[in-house]
């Protein structure tokens, strides 16, 4: 479990949860007609992606830079979400 953890497996299982949360979402409103658009969903995701992305970058032990930027990225795209959920 260690070695899971270490070589950053466990945030592309949560990468590839989210990605699939993201499709299910997508087919849900295509087939009922219900629930949020595209961009409301890549807007829902997008913060969550970039934070494990960051957490993905610090386990295998990248340079700060780049954990940084992706956090960064987080903040922006928390930013634009709630931005157009304001704008509601």
């Amino acid at each position: 479990m260690e070695a899971f953890f270490r070589s950053g497996h466990v945030a592309d299982l949560i990468l590839f949860v989210l990605a699939a949360e993201a499709v299910l979402l997508t087919l849900w409103r295509r087939r009922t007609g219900r629930g949020p658009g595209t961009p409301a969903i890549l807007a829902l995701v997008l913060p969550g992606v970039a934070l494990v992305l960051a957490l993905r970058l610090a386990l295998t032990g990248a340079w700060w830079g780049w954990i940084g930027l992706a956090l960064t990225g987080a903040l922006a795209a928390h930013l634009l979400d709630l931005g157009q959920r304001l704008r509601r």
